[in-house]
C-alpha cells in the first residue's frame, strides 16, 4: 500500500512497484483513509509519507499496524529531520527512506522491508542509533542478560544485516546466527527481527 497525499508522486511510486512485480493492493492520501484501507487490503509493506493532510505519518503508522498487525511500514518522506525519523521509528516503522532515493534503492528497500530487515537512508541509521544511545538508561536490575556473542549479533542485526552477512562478519555459520537470534528473542520476549532491531536502538547498541 502506498500512502501519500501527492497524486503524481503516489501514482508514480505505485507504477514503479507494479513494474517490478509487486502487487499494489491499495493507495491512500490521508491518515484516515490509510487506517480504513489497511485491514481490508492486508498489505505486507506500507510505504508511508510523513506529512499527511490529517496527521503525521507516525500517527498513521501506529494506526495501520494496530489494524493490520502483519504490515511492515517503510517511511518514504521528503523530510530527514531528526524528530520525524525518531517519531516514525517509535510508532513502529521498520525503516525510513528519503524521497531523493533512486528507484533501485526504493525497490531494494521494499524487498528488505518485506523480509523484516530495518532499512534507512545512509546517515539516518546513525542518527537513530546515536539518539537512542544518548537516551538509553541503565538496564533494570532484572533485565535479561545477553551473552557477549548474542550482543554482538544483535548489534549487526540492528544495522539491517542478513543472517548470512552477520555470519560472514563473525566467521560463524548462518545457522549459528539464527540460533543466537532465536535465543535473544526468547530472552527479551520479542516477536521478530524488527522488534529486535528496535530494542537495539532503544538500548544504544550499534
Amino acid at each position: 500500500m502506498v500512502v501519500d497525499d501527492h497524486p503524481m508522486w503516489r501514482d508514480g511510486v505505485a507504477r514503479d512497484l507494479a513494474d517490478e512485480g509487486f502487487e499494489v493492493v491499495a493507495t491512500a492520501d490521508s491518515v484516515d483513509r490509510a487506517t480504513r484501507l489497511a485491514p481490508a487490503s492486508r498489505p505486507d509493506v506500507v510505504l508511508m509519507d510523513m506529512h499527511l493532510p490529517d496527521g503525521t505519518g507516525a500517527v498513521a503508522t501506529g494506526a495501520v499496524i494496530a489494524g493490520s498487525p502483519g504490515a511492515r511500514v517503510l517511511i518514504l518522506s521528503a523530510s530527514d529531520e531528526r524528530d520525524d525519523v525518531l517519531e516514525a521509528i517509535k510508532a513502529g516503522a521498520t525503516g525510513y527512506l528519503v524521497k531523493s532515493a533512486q528507484k533501485s534503492e526504493l525497490i531494494a528497500a521494499v524487498r528488505a522491508t518485506a523480509d523484516g530487515q530495518p532499512v534507512f537512508t545512509p546517515g539516518l541509521a546513525g542518527l537513530v542509533l546515536g539518539e537512542y544511545r544518548r537516551m538509553a538508561r541503565s538496564p533494570e536490575p532484572d533485565a535479561p542478560a545477553l551473552t557477549e556473542r548474542e550482543t554482538e549479533v544483535l548489534r549487526h542485526v540492528a544495522k539491517g544485516l542478513s543472517s548470512r552477512q552477520v555470519a560472514e562478519r563473525l566467521s560463524i555459520s548462518p545457522r549459528t546466527v539464527e540460533n543466537h537470534i532465536g535465543a535473544t528473542l526468547r530472552k527479551l520476549q520479542l516477536g521478530n527481527r524488527v522488534e529486535l532491531a528496535r530494542y537495539a536502538m532503544e538500548h544504544g547498541l550499534s
